[in-house]
């Protein structure tokens, strides 16, 4: 097997740093400084919200509620890293949480909490439990690291050597690993990966959302609609970078004892 070193210098020093997801407790390779993470988070987003139409909050209900069910999440997340002395690693994040117009089912969280939801998505949420759900599930991609991960994975494939997180932040090949990350492009070698993930944020999301207030229950009948959406046109499991709706709600009806401890009705 090639061996790669990526050199981080301006202070940083070498960087190999193995660190735990919270709450599942898997081990994971960050070889990449959480601040330029969220430095290269805030561009991109920043970028994306120009480039596209912002739902006004105060003017709909709809951006109003993505923005509170964002706020009680955020809070709840908070509080359990500041409980379990993991405070350090949300302490930078500058939460955001935008509805942008789009036909879209998708929506997505950058490090540092930067959150976009897109107006395709609530006719399938159809509530704000279910959309609880889906926020829960990206905001634990920010929080499990998961884009650090997936970019470390990347950067060790292309053997990159870079001096110093400014310059990794401008170098064209990092900036394209670091848009592969969250889902510009794609890498098969990389999908089953992706789907480990994928499950993980399934798992802290269920909880996030129970410690938000929001009955973590509702996320099977969630996956279950989109389940139907599909009728049968998705690719096989091995080609996607998510878990079969049949995995997923298997896993989700595992894990709902462990995330109805969290459950607090009203709790936010």
């Amino acid at each position: 097997m090639k061996k790669y070193v990526l050199f981080f210098t301006a202070g940083l020093g070498l960087m190999a740093a193995c660190t735990r997801v919270p709450i599942t407790g898997r081990s994971q390779l960050n070889l990449m400084p959480e601040s330029t993470m969220e430095s290269m988070a805030v561009e991109q987003y920043r970028s994306f919200l120009s480039t596209n139409k912002v739902v006004s909050q105060g003017t709909s209900r709809d951006a109003d509620m993505v923005k509170r069910v964002g706020q009680r999440i955020a809070a709840a997340v908070t509080r359990y890293m500041t409980q379990n002395n993991m405070g350090s690693e949300v302490a930078s994040y500058k939460w955001e949480f935008n509805l942008v117009n789009n036909n879209e089912v998708n929506a997505w969280c950058m490090p540092g909490g930067k959150v976009v939801v897109y107006t395709g998505l609530l006719p399938v949420t159809q509530n704000e439990t279910s959309l609880a759900c889906v926020m829960g599930h990206e905001i634990a991609h920010a929080i499990a690291r998961h884009g650090n991960e997936r970019m470390s994975q990347g950067l060790v494939a292309q053997g990159i050597q870079v001096a110093g997180a400014l310059a990794l932040g401008k170098n064209p090949t990092a900036v394209g690993i670091f848009n592969q990350a969250f889902g510009i492009g794609g890498n098969v070698g990389m999908l089953a990966f992706s789907r480990q993930n994928e499950l993980e944020a399934d798992h802290l999301g269920v909880i996030f959302m129970a410690m938000a207030g929001y009955n973590p229950q509702e996320a099977i009948p969630f996956w279950q609609r989109m389940a139907s959406m599909s009728n049968g046109q998705k690719p096989p499991e091995f080609l996607s970078t998510h878990p079969s709706d049949a995995t997923r709600v298997q896993k989700l009806q595992q894990l709902m004892p462990e995330a109805m401890k969290y459950y607090t009705p009203g709790r936010g």
